[in-house]
């Protein structure tokens, strides 16, 4: 159990954009069981985020465990993030959208931590990869695909018809802090940072 007042310390929370992402929402729901106002950063993408994060403790990043790079985002960055918390909470409801004059679905856009739910919803089509959930939703909207697999926010936000809901999924989000965690040097020397390698992603 990560000590109270490391908690305490954190004032920024960096995450995964543009507006309407689950993780934003998680974010917010961070501070605010806490009381406090929220400061929350939206980033391209989570690898985006971390270059500039504060050492200083006072900022992190929210991840989510079924990120398909988590295990990256965590290992690349020893001695500059640590999991100092984790919780629960319902994803915004998870859908597949269309544009209102959309009459035939032949391309789809999809984050992909979700993308296996193209095959339930237009079997047989097989996904174009975005970086977020809101950001498939800006991306149908503008004509760039018909479909897509979003949440129920970002298909309202941008004025898409809904198809078929999913529903809500209970999620585990993950909150790494920045700075303070050097590595114990190894039995043979001493541990260096990783160099960041920038992909794509989040959890949406």
């Amino acid at each position: 159990m990560t000590d109270t007042r490391t908690l305490d310390r954190i004032r920024v929370i960096h995450t995964l954009g543009p507006a309407g992402t689950n993780l934003e929402m998680a974010a917010n729901h961070w501070f605010s069981t806490r009381g406090r106002s929220p400061d929350v950063r939206l980033h391209r993408t989570l690898e985006e985020a971390v270059p500039g994060l504060s050492e200083d403790g006072h900022e992190a990043l929210l991840a989510c465990a079924v990120y398909p790079d988590l295990h990256s985002l965590v290992f690349q960055n020893l001695g500059l993030l640590a999991m100092v918390d984790s919780f629960i909470l319902p994803t915004y409801d998870m859908v597949f959208a269309t544009r209102a004059d959309t009459a035939q679905v032949r391309t789809v856009v999809s984050h992909p931590a979700p993308q296996s739910l193209v095959r339930r919803a237009v079997p047989g089509v097989a996904p174009t990869l975005v970086t977020s959930n809101s950001q498939a939703a800006r991306e149908c909207a503008r004509g760039a695909a018909d479909a897509c697999i979003t949440t129920s926010k970002s298909a309202a936000d941008h004025g898409l018809e809904i198809r078929r809901h999913f529903g809500a999924v209970p999620m585990v989000y993950t909150l790494h802090q920045a700075g303070g965690h050097d590595l114990p040097a190894s039995p043979g020397g001493s541990e260096t940072r990783p160099a960041l390698r920038v992909r794509g992603g989040g959890p949406g």
